[in-house]
């Protein structure tokens, strides 16, 4: 039976793991981000994948960083035929992609080497991509850049945002997994040398970039809202007050104000001119202090004052 380490944090890897359990393979320990405060009320909570192997009986390991660390030693003690990554969080220190029979692999959620990095999916959506899809492939030093084992690639729709693709990949990545396992393992597996010259990067994404530019087009702020949908979630203020943007859509108008400024108020959606001449329906919003709601509650409620004219900065 072959043994994994299996490492991976968000709940786009826990499929995965499930999958591997389910597969037969011996997982001789689960890796994973330690646990970390959540929400207001600053909660201690374990990553979804801590969660997947607790409901599975497997060994848990969190280290804050792997680099020279006892849990190191402690997984390459293991001496696991293979480590498989998905979404871990981590780099891993050389002596570790060395360690295993079969190497390390990796579960990433675009098609390399088109956005290496952290927020591949997040970058694919704001930057307007109509495509994506997972790569398995081999780990080495240089962040994202070994050798492709195998891809697939899935369209990406208009109505798409993060949390809807990260669901939709972890879906493919599960699959593309279990079918691209037995070739490593028998060692009839594709190594396909990325094109250097063909390298984007997908950073974790900056505060920067959750703020919404309103001179840019409609399309532009459409696709960067629902990139950061549901996490990080785009923003920006009205009179002096941070204004989250969970949901709109681009729409026709013929106005042409000043970029940011509300043109159009509706019972259920409020309209902001954009840049070119365009501009943006407004569906979900969480004024400061809020949740989210509705544009129709927010319209009813805390926005209620809100008039025709005013300008979102």
């Amino acid at each position: 039976m072959t043994s994994i380490v299996f490492m991976g944090t968000p709940a786009f890897s826990a499929p995965i793991l499930r999958m591997l359990v389910e597969e037969g393979y011996e997982i001789s320990a689960v890796v994973t981000q330690p646990d970390r405060p959540v929400g207001r009320k600053k909660v201690l909570t374990p990553p979804p994948v801590k969660e997947e192997a607790l409901e599975l009986g497997l060994p848990i390991i969190q280290p804050n960083k792997l680099k020279g660390s006892e849990e190191l030693n402690q997984i390459l003690n293991l001496a696991p035929d293979l480590i498989v990554t998905a979404a871990f969080g981590q780099i891993l220190p050389k002596e570790l992609l060395e360690a295993p029979k079969y190497g390390c692999i990796n579960v990433h959620a675009s098609l390399l080497p088109a956005y290496r990095g952290g927020a591949p999916i997040h970058q694919a959506i704001i930057d307007g991509q109509e495509k994506t899809g997972v790569t398995i492939m081999y780990m080495e030093e240089k962040l994202d850049a070994g050798d492709i084992i195998s891809q697939r690639e899935i369209p990406i729709t208009h109505l798409d945002d993060t949390g809807i693709l990260f669901n939709k990949l972890s879906e493919v990545g599960t699959l593309l997994l279990k079918e691209t396992l037995p070739l490593i393992i028998t060692g009839r597996n594709e190594r396909i040398v990325q094109d250097e010259s063909l390298v984007t990067y997908a950073r974790n994404i900056s505060r920067e970039q959750e703020r919404v530019d309103w001179t840019k087009s409609a399309i532009e702020i459409h696709n960067q809202i629902r990139g950061l949908h549901p996490w990080p979630v785009a923003y920006t203020t009205l009179d002096g007050q941070t204004v989250k943007l969970w949901k709109a859509d681009t729409i026709d108008t013929n106005t042409m104000e000043l970029p940011g400024t509300v043109v159009k108020i509706e019972t259920d959606y409020f309209v902001v001119q954009t840049g070119l001449g365009e501009a943006i329906r407004i569906d979900e919003i969480q004024p400061a202090g809020k949740k989210k709601m509705s544009a129709n509650d927010y319209l009813r409620g805390v926005g209620s004052k809100l008039r025709i004219g005013d300008k979102f900065e």
